[in-house]
């Protein structure tokens, strides 16, 4: 199987059959957005320039050729190249949005307004169409000029400065700004969808990156804004609640515990410490208290876990019902018995060849996602222009004006 395996149209059992989404998008927030749409059943164009393309295919080469954000970000779409700039391609881009219901686009900043491919512009010329904007810090306010990328945005919203150790910040090991924006992207779109389907009215969408990691900052912002100082930095432990973090076994294997109620206290002092009477030594009594004594209580934990091995240790405290994980790296997270039990990997078609690839994480009961393959730069221009009416003439000639 490669990415040049025909699509047929997708069986009218996925919930988006019949939905057109046109996208304009780069990197990573707004494609995770429109794959996701994808995987539902809609159709996803994606117009790409033809001097490479999104750029997110350059990012590495470590899949089969292909880059590892790109294949996961872009399966089950239809790739086209436009330059969007030359006449003949935006007259291209302009007949896709009058038959779209979707339109995606997370061009820099002021590019898509110079392009007359803004919200306002697009509602006024195709009611129906639902226009999605994905910026940095939000098409208005005093940020609306600067770039932003994930890295940037983690710093802005002080995500950086919650996460590391005492001695040193660290950034979130995957894109979380970028995948958050595509989240809500994602389900601003299905309510935009469903509203039209409703009430016949298409609401634009707009999600900025800054904004969408600004709400998972919710916990933290709280506790600074009442509390008078922010949480602090420490690693794997958590900043209001104790025991909760990872100790080293005797093998030295990982593991991470987590105590979030008495019960469970008592649970651990009894039956994985063996030292029952710390569940009312004073220290240790109340959460605040092992909070405040989290540096005796972790040393009594540590000592506990260095006299056995990880697997021992996890199967008493799984007895206890006290919550507790290996720390994987990401090969052992791949052999994850969950992810293999549930048959959660599924075979993907890319350019170079086939891929395993996680399902959707929400599973709708009768309903298989649609996980076609990654398209190839412009893999599908001509059979889609062909769609258009266009001759093979005119396609070679529109090839040869750079156009596509």
């Amino acid at each position: 199987m490669t990415g040049t395996t025909d699509r047929a149209a997708p069986p009218p059992t996925h919930p988006l059959s019949g939905i057109t989404v046109v996208s304009l998008e780069q990197a990573v927030a707004a494609p995770y957005a429109t794959r996701q749409l994808a995987d539902l059943g809609a159709r996803v164009i994606k117009v790409e320039r033809p001097d490479g393309g999104d750029f997110a295919r350059h990012y590495d080469t470590t899949v089969h050729g292909e880059s590892s954000y790109f294949v996961w970000l872009n399966r089950g779409k239809e790739s086209l190249t436009l330059d969007v700039k030359s006449p003949a391609g935006r007259g291209i881009l302009d007949e896709l949005l009058a038959d779209a219901d979707v339109f995606v686009q997370n061009l820099g900043p002021g590019a898509a307004a110079r392009l007359g491919l803004d919200a306002a512009t697009l509602t006024a010329r195709h009611p129906r169409l639902i226009p999605c904007t994905v910026s940095g810090y939000g098409t208005d306010g005093p940020w609306a000029d600067r770039k932003a990328y994930d890295m940037l945005v983690q710093c802005q919203t002080g995500l950086v400065s919650l996460t590391g150790t005492a001695e040193e910040t660290a950034r979130a090991g995957v894109s979380i700004a970028d995948i958050a924006a595509g989240m809500y992207a994602y389900s601003g779109i299905l309510t935009a969808l469903f509203t039209r389907a409703t009430t016949g009215v298409a609401h634009a969408v707009e999600v900025s990156l800054f904004e969408a990691l600004a709400e998972w900052m919710g916990q933290p912002a709280n506790y600074t804004r009442y509390g008078g100082t922010q949480p602090p930095r420490i690693g794997t432990q958590h900043a209001t609640i104790a025991p909760y973090g990872a100790y080293p076994a005797r093998d030295g294997k990982r593991i991470l515990i987590s105590v979030q109620n008495e019960r469970e206290w008592r649970a651990l002092c009894e039956q994985f410490l063996k030292r029952p009477e710390l569940a009312a030594d004073p220290r240790f009594a109340t959460g605040s208290a092992r909070v405040a004594h989290r540096e005796e209580l972790n040393a009594v934990i540590a000592e506990r876990f260095l006299a056995c091995d990880g697997a021992d240790a996890a199967e008493v405290l799984d007895a206890a019902g006290i919550a507790n994980a290996g720390v994987n790296d990401v090969a052992e997270f791949l052999d994850h018995p969950v992810l293999a039990g549930r048959g959660r990997w599924h075979e993907v078609g890319t350019p170079g060849g086939p891929v395993q690839a996680l399902r959707p994480p929400a599973d709708l009961a009768g309903i298989d996602p649609r996980m076609d393959p990654v398209p190839a730069l412009g893999e599908h221009t001509e059979r889609l222009l062909a769609e258009r009416g266009r001759t093979a003439e005119q396609i070679a000639g529109l090839r040869a004006a750079g156009a596509i």
